[in-house]
């Protein structure tokens, strides 16, 4: 069945305080397309996991930029040479098709390579002094320092890469790290503190720990030696890790409706082929993906056909065929739920153009017409690989749907007209307005985080960097 020799199951250990620690109790992995036992983690109690905190908040690191810069550039290229044994890893972790997680793993390396650079350019500024009296015969200097102890919590959905994107920057920028991997797919996160600390990165500045989250959220989480928490996940989590935290930053990457917008003179070629990318990718398990297409009334007919024919063509099943397009979700349990969503949208009066006949974890590509906006599936995130089809009158109307949920994440457009730019510019209520390109447009160096339910403050290499420092004013 599989495409490449299936690797033993890996039993991980914790590490804590520069050891390695095991405990009686464990959570199995196991692969949602086989079902076979991929590997076990510890599951630590609060105990285990103030002492990791503690132990980070009393270690004072004395690496320079350029000493940390080239640890990250170091485990980069140790990622780049192990990509077809971490890729697999993903692959057998969390059910995502072999072809993605190799992207997952490209993606990595660039984010690291990203924080390479961007560790040695953290700056500060001089102000000017003689704006006030008070300031004659003054310098006044705005240095950044590093927050201190990062709790990165993160999903399941990209079990490599959403580590990654909190880790680089945090040690980048001189901060030590305590990572909560999701317990679904945790796998991934202890290859990358293996290739870490080979790497240079003392063991002092980074721990990870894996338990049941309510039992060990509270200390990652409330300490008063954790200094910022970076968190990715459902926004009813972030609102409930939020009141958690007390006085303390916070990046919270939430939840995500994304709509892709194609105007009356929008590129239905390019359309169809951002839809199947967006809406489809990592079985639509993707904060930015598409999650809506809002399509002008004069190119919906032909958008729904083409994007219909273009979405059987896709090959959903087995993950570890290097042809699969589109692996399992990542468990049967979202599957059903994605199903239930798609039920109900065709409840509203949905019809479905292709998909929508689910077995197990699997769950093909769904293309459904004349969606109601009010629908559950596209008013809530659905997480799954589904494309919804809403049919708008105008630009106007389409702009006021695309602003209706308590989401703000990304979006995109597809006009060539400049005054419809202008006006979704404006007019979206999003952190990111992508023009004819979808809202999955990503690069490691650019700011990523939403509005309103979607989040706050931004992610992305040197604007991570930003998050995770602090300013402190020097007057001389």
């Amino acid at each position: 069945m599989h495409a490449m020799t299936k690797p033993e199951a890996e039993h991980m250990q914790c590490f804590v305080a520069g050891e390695w620690v095991d405990s009686s109790e464990r959570l199995e992995v196991h692969n949602p397309y086989t079902g076979d036992l991929v590997g076990s983690v510890p599951i630590l109690g609060p105990g285990e996991v103030e002492r990791a905190v503690d132990a980070l908040a009393g270690y004072e690191p004395n690496l320079s930029a350029h000493a940390r810069g080239d640890i990250l550039y170091t485990a980069a290229h140790a990622i780049k040479a192990q990509k077809e044994d971490i890729a697999l890893g993903i692959t057998m972790e969390s059910g995502m098709s072999l072809k993605n997680s190799r992207g997952e793993v490209d993606r990595t390396v660039g984010l690291l390579l990203t924080a390479f650079e961007e560790a040695k350019r953290i700056t500060g500024e001089q102000l000017p002094s003689d704006t006030d009296s008070a300031g004659r015969d003054r310098i006044i200097l705005g240095m950044r320092y590093p927050v201190g102890v990062v709790t990165a919590i993160v999903p399941f959905n990209r079990p490599l890469n959403q580590v990654t994107v909190k880790v680089a920057p945090s040690f980048g920028a001189g901060n030590k790290t305590i990572i909560k991997p999701t317990e679904k797919a945790p796998l991934s996160a202890f290859r990358l503190l293996r290739i870490l600390l080979d790497s240079g990165v003392p063991p002092e500045m980074i721990s990870v720990v894996t338990g049941h989250p309510r039992e060990i959220g509270e200390v990652l989480v409330g300490s008063h030696n954790v200094d910022m928490v970076t968190f990715t996940g459902s926004t009813g989590t972030g609102r409930r890790l939020a009141q958690m935290a007390g006085i303390k930053k916070l990046t919270i990457e939430a939840g995500g409706n994304d709509p892709l917008i194609v105007c009356d003179d929008g590129d239905v070629d390019k359309a169809v082929s951002l839809a199947v990318a967006g809406a489809f990718g990592n079985a639509g398990q993707s904060c930015r993906g598409i999650k809506r297409v809002l399509a002008m009334e004069s190119v919906a007919d032909e958008l729904a056909q083409r994007l219909a024919e273009k979405s059987k063509a896709l090959k959903c099943g087995n993950p570890f065929d290097p042809q699969t397009d589109i692996g399992t979700l990542i468990d049967e349990e979202a599957a059903i739920r994605v199903e239930g969503a798609v039920d109900a949208a065709v409840k509203d009066g949905a019809e479905v153009l292709c998909g929508h006949e689910r077995e197990g974890a699997l769950y093909p590509p769904t293309v459904l017409d004349r969606v109601d906006p009010r629908s559950d599936m596209v008013v809530n995130e659905c997480f799954g690989p589904t494309c919804p089809i809403i049919r708008c009158k105008d630009l106007e109307q389409a702009v006021e749907i695309a602003n209706s949920t308590e989401y703000g994440l990304q979006s995109g457009i597809l006009t060539k007209n400049l005054d419809n730019i202008r006006y979704a510019i404006n007019k979206l209520k999003v952190g990111a307005v992508n023009v004819n390109e979808g809202p999955q447009f990503d690069m490691p160096n650019i700011p990523f985080g939403g509005v309103k339910q979607s989040g706050i403050g931004r992610e992305g290499i040197k604007y991570a960097m930003q998050e995770m420092t602090y300013v402190k004013t020097v007057v001389i």
